[in-house]
């Protein structure tokens, strides 16, 4: 069992309050990634969970197991915690083989040496280097060298792998391969992953649960595709997706169980059900903001029921998908339509709309009051 639980850590650098109340629980066997832009505190938070920083204000439990009280200033030290770091940077030895590299862990606890050859050959074989093991760090390319970091990591069988934004020195091909080599080693062995990045693409596509932050405040924890689909405020819905969202001002009012919102796209109509549980002024108009994402748009040549009239503003074709801004109004949106699509500047179409993935933020609040389903 490895499960982590952080309660209203603070951290402060000099005047800098870089952790604002972090409560943060990642449960046993999680792909927990920590996502936000730079400086928002998601590293400092991994440092904390493994012992190269002290926080202030909190404590931290593992498996129940209490392993940072700050008001009694109790840190366990990183070497009890039953965890491995992978930094940024591989950190590798540039005077040892492949092989001592992947062994150094084993080798500083004194493990058999039969011991250490089986588990240091499983663990290159996992990630695909064995044929590598005489070589030199100089050698191999920037992939096969992280591979190697990842290799010393899980030899020794961590409960938790902490990987500090292990693939930004990789080309786009590289992080590619390697985003699916670390979610395959995840579900083979099992280990609770901390995992820190920036790229919201490696976020979406490895996590059971992202957590975002801004600022040193955790946003919002979820599932990836609820991040994505019901990002918590504007905030979260700007930073998540690419192509970005569209961003529609509209007014909105509430009258019993509807939330009825007017914009340039026209009227829409929605159901409480659909509320996050926020309460409303009942009968009063107020600003809002639609969220759209560019994919859930679909421009039609031909007039369809409830289909919104519009003009092209202009097209880029790029291969595999087509990015399309459309006018209405005074709105202008980007539309993503899969393959080679031709479009004209001006050329009239009908976007059609499809109401229930709409998201719905309060303008002066930022919070999201309606969920796309």
């Amino acid at each position: 069992m490895s499960k982590i639980e952080l309660k209203n850590i603070d951290k402060f650098y000099g005047g800098n309050h870089v952790l604002k109340g972090l409560n943060l629980t990642i449960e046993d066997g999680e792909f927990m990634t920590l996502l936000g832009p730079s400086g928002c505190g998601k590293t400092t938070t991994l440092r904390v969970v493994s012992g190269l920083e002290r926080p202030q204000k909190g404590s931290i439990y593992m498996d129940g197991r209490e392993i940072v009280n700050a008001a009694e200033l109790y840190y366990e030290p990183p070497s009890k915690r039953n965890l491995n770091l992978v930094f940024q940077s591989y950190a590798l030895w540039p005077h040892m083989t492949v092989f001592k590299n992947a062994a150094f862990g084993l080798s500083i606890k004194k493990a058999p040496q039969g011991e250490i050859k089986t588990k240091v050959e499983n663990a290159l074989e996992r990630m695909q280097i064995l044929q590598y093991r005489d070589r030199y760090p100089s050698e191999l390319s920037g992939g096969q060298q992280q591979r190697v970091a990842i290799a010393r990591a899980i030899v020794t069988a961590p409960k938790i792998l902490l990987l500090d934004e292990p693939l930004s020195n990789l080309d786009a091909k590289l992080r590619i391969d390697m985003r699916s080599e670390l979610k395959r080693l995840h579900q083979e062995m099992g280990t609770t992953v901390i995992y820190v990045t920036h790229d919201q693409i490696e976020a979406l596509t490895m996590s059971t649960k992202v957590a975002v932050f801004f600022e040193g405040v955790l946003v919002q924890v979820d599932t990836p595709m609820e991040v994505y689909r019901n990002p918590a405020d504007l905030k979260v819905a700007d930073f998540i997706g690419n192509p970005r969202i569209n961003f529609v001002e509209a007014k909105a009012s509430v009258k019993g169980d509807e939330l009825t919102v007017r914009s340039d796209l026209g009227e829409f109509v929605f159901n409480k059900k659909d509320f996050t549980g926020r309460e409303f002024p009942q009968n009063a108009e107020f600003d809002c903001i639609l969220g759209l994402r560019p994919e859930q748009l679909i421009p039609r040549r031909e007039a369809v029921p409830g289909a919104v009239e519009a003009s092209v503003y202009a097209s880029q074709p790029a291969g595999s998908e087509t990015l399309v801004q459309i006018q209405i109004k005074n709105t202008r949106l980007l539309v993503k339509e899969l393959g080679i699509g031709a479009y004209e500047r001006d050329q009239r179409v009908f976007l059609d709309i499809h109401p229930d993935m709409i998201n719905v933020f309060n303008k002066e609040s930022g919070s999201l009051i309606k969920y796309a389903l």
